[in-house]
């Protein structure tokens, strides 16, 4: 099993979400759940893509930390 980052953005009109390693992979949802749904569809997507073109699977490189600090 594989884990990849993925950032989620919030826009004017919901969120957006991209996976870093995999190249081309992006979504949009009006809310946060519906987003994270799409993501992980899209991935599982994009990686059955890749093996069906013979294609080799990205390894996972991106890391993202959460950083708190006073405002």
């Amino acid at each position: 099993m594989k884990e990849y980052a993925v950032i989620f953005e919030k826009t004017e009109t919901g969120w957006s979400a991209y996976a870093p390693d995999l190249p081309g992979l992006g979504v949009a949802g009006a809310t946060f759940e519906e987003t994270e749904a799409l993501v992980r569809e899209g991935i599982e997507f994009h990686l059955q893509g890749l093996r069906e073109d013979g294609l080799p699977i990205p390894e996972p490189t991106t890391r993202a930390l959460a950083i708190s600090i006073p405002a």
